[in-house]
Formats: C-alpha cells, structure tokens, sequence
C-alpha cells in the first residue's frame, strides 16, 4: 500500500466515524476537500462506492460499513505500535492532543502550561476547548477533561478534583440590592444564569438546605451559553449566578466578584481526567497526567 492509499484509507475511516467531511477534516488538520479528494481516489482505487451521500447526511453503504470496521483495526494495530515505541523511548516529546471545557482550559490549565513548556520543552500541547463530547479514540484524543458522570467504559480516569458550586455577585451590586443570606432571598435578586449547548437547557442551581439538596432555576434577566461572558456579566454589576470556583477565582483575586451563601455550597460530581487504554506508558500522557494533579491540588477549596 502506498503513502496515496494509506492517506485516502486513514481520511475515509475518520470521515466514517465522525460522520461528515468537515469533522474529518478538523480532526486531521486537513480542509474537507482534501479530504473528499481522498476519499474518491481510494473509491476509484478499489472500484467501490463507500458513502451515500446527500446534501444533509453522509451514509456508509455496505462495502464502506466493511471495509470501516477492518480500517478500524488497521489503525488500531498502528496505534499500539506508535504507543509501544513511545513508551520504551521514555523521553517526554512530540505532541499531546488535550480537549477540556472552555472555563477549565482557560482558568486552570492554559497560566500553568508556560511552567510544563519549561520543564518539557520538545512537548507540544494541542488544547482543544470546547463543550462538546469528543470520542477521544475515534479522534485521536490523549487526554480529555470532563465535569459529571462518565460513560464511556474503554477509557482509563483519574478524579482531579470535586466540581463544587458557589454563588458569586459583584460588590457593587451587592451594595446597591443587599447580600442574600439563604437561597429563598434569590427571588428578590437580579440573576444571571448558564445555558448549556448540548440541551439548550438553563442551569439548575443546587444548594443543601436543612441537610437536603434542593435544586432551582431562577428567574434570570441575563442567560449566556459561555462560562467566562457569565462571570464578566456578574462582573459588570449584572447580578448573582452559582459557578464553580475554578472559574470565579480570577474575578474574586481581582475584587471583582465575593462568594455568597457558602454554607449552602454543594458538590457535583468531579473534574476528572481521562485517557483511552492505548497511551497508558505513553510518557507525554504520563507527564500531562502529573501536571493536571499538580495543579488541582493547588486550587482552593
């Protein structure tokens, strides 16, 4: 097989698993046409159609369904060999491909990752920030960070830290409507809430009440899908909103923002790191994995 064929093979098994062009295309660092081109000359190669497609879909057909599933372990045996090579190399370097929600990238990885670039310099970390669930198998993913139960039984995980939630405001407003001192007083407060991408639900916000965890949804004057706009909003005078303090502590380490009701705080679920099987040894994995403890043990409670 040569370099032309193995390229169309690798970029029709992506294309298949992600479902479209354009995914294919992002993950592979690629633009779609590239992609399309190479997927059609390995289709003329063997004679065979391996999508239907449509305006709107891009359907495996049963010659592409096949020959998906032996690529599958094509790349896979690929995989562990690259990981085996790493692994008895033992030398931190080369890139690392890392997905995390936008709020920890920005607030807890992204001011550590100059001290990792000094202590590995030939690392090169690729942090993707994003909401969205990736296949971290499928996408070629290292390490991805999640916050809340975990499905996905292939992957290796480690706990970093209990995902707590707070409730923030500005000292301004607070000194123009008052401090509330139990959840009930929200009512009669302006609020800021989050809406999640995936559901396009706002944010439910939990507190312990008499030793019971209650749950709300306030009626909030200011929704925003974005964690960070969120905090620049209560930030601004805006009003109150429940966050993790992970993405607060910045405002609250300026003034900007002081937590509020904190005996009614609650934890929810965990900030947890996971890895596929295949880089378990992988020396950038296990150097990235130390460096994500090293800092969540440093976050204040």
């Amino acid at each position: 097989m040569n370099i032309e064929r193995l390229t169309g093979l690798l970029a029709f098994s992506r294309a298949a698993s992600l479902g479209s062009y354009t995914a294919a295309a992002r993950s592979l660092s690629l633009s779609p046409s590239a992609i399309s081109k190479s997927i059609r000359r390995l289709e003329r190669h063997l004679g065979l159609s391996l999508f239907t497609r449509t305006t709107r879909s891009l359907t495996l057909t049963p010659e592409g369904r096949d020959l998906h599933e032996q690529a599958m372990v094509l790349f896979e045996q690929i995989e562990h060999i690259e990981q085996t090579a790493l692994a008895a190399r033992g030398e931190v370097s080369g890139t690392i491909k890392v997905t995390a929600p936008p709020p920890i990238g920005v607030n807890i990885i992204c001011p550590e990752l100059p001290s990792l670039r000094a202590r590995y310099p030939n690392l090169v970390i690729d942090l993707r920030l994003s909401d969205k669930k990736v296949d971290l198998i499928d996408d070629g993913v290292d390490v991805a960070l999640r916050v809340g139960e975990l499905d996905d039984s292939r992957l290796l995980a480690r706990r970093l830290a209990p995902n707590r939630l707070c409730a923030f405001a500005s000292p301004k407003y607070l000194e123009r409507r008052g401090v509330p001192l139990h959840p009930h007083e929200l009512a009669n407060h302006d609020c800021v809430n989050f809406r999640f991408h995936n559901s396009g639900q706002n944010a439910r916000w939990p507190f312990s009440i008499d030793g019971r965890d209650v749950e709300i949804t306030p009626s909030a004057g200011v929704v925003v899908d974005e964690g960070n706009a969120v905090m620049a909003v209560l930030a601004g005078g805006g009003g109150i909103c429940v966050a993790p303090p992970y993405v607060a502590a910045p405002y609250v380490a300026r003034g900007e923002l002081v937590p509020l009701l904190q005996r009614f705080a609650v934890q929810r679920s965990y900030v947890t790191a996971l890895w596929p099987e295949s880089r378990r040894g992988n020396p950038n994995v296990t150097a990235f994995l130390a460096f994500l403890t090293e800092i969540f043990a440093r976050l204040s409670p």
